[in-house]
């Protein structure tokens, strides 16, 4: 079986988002922590975090890039528990019932996503269409012989195309700085 974790080839992730997911932590999409919040009135990083963050469990935070690893049933079991714990005791979840069975449906997702190579990394784009979200992942692989991975190391791109869209990453940086 197969599983995503957070992966993390430079810090912009950190500066990104409100929260950054450490790298290595298991993931989910995270598109239910956008259930009943308009899009239209996030901006900043909580937009950042809607339009292109995977969910890193235990942290709850975001993560541009989730890499497919080689996961066992006790890993499943284990991080089913833990996002259940977590949608119990920070997210609202009535009970630990309720929770798990929209944790396993998530996991069940993010495993849906595994079914390229082993070192594939995944990355989400969301959008709010009809009232409803919409999620479109790609993949990169690594070109070539499998060495330590680096940021500008890929080639092959699958999925949709991305809107042409401008980041001003120092400008975060700066927000960031004076945050602290």
């Amino acid at each position: 079986m197969k599983l995503l974790r957070t992966i993390r080839l430079d810090p912009s992730d950190t500066f990104v988002f409100e929260r950054a997911a450490e790298p290595g932590e298991w993931a989910v999409s995270g598109a239910f922590m956008f259930a009943g919040v308009d899009p239209e009135t996030l901006d900043g990083k909580p937009r950042a975090a809607f339009r292109g963050g995977f969910l890193g469990v235990p942290s709850l935070g975001w993560s541009t890039l989730t890499q497919i690893v080689e996961a066992s049933d006790e890993d499943r079991a284990a991080l089913v528990e833990l996002l259940a714990g977590e949608m119990h005791r920070r997210l609202g979840a009535p009970d630990l019932v309720t929770a798990r069975a929209a944790a396993d449906e998530e996991v069940a997702f993010a495993a849906s996503l595994c079914e390229h190579p082993r070192d594939t990394l995944i990355a989400v784009r969301r959008s709010f269409e009809n009232g409803a979200i919409r999620e479109a992942f790609r993949t990169l692989r690594p070109r070539g012989t499998r060495k330590p991975m680096r940021a500008f190391s890929f080639l092959e791109v699958e999925g949709e195309e991305e809107a042409d869209e401008t980041v001003d990453l120092v400008t975060l940086a700066k927000e960031r700085r004076t945050e602290r």
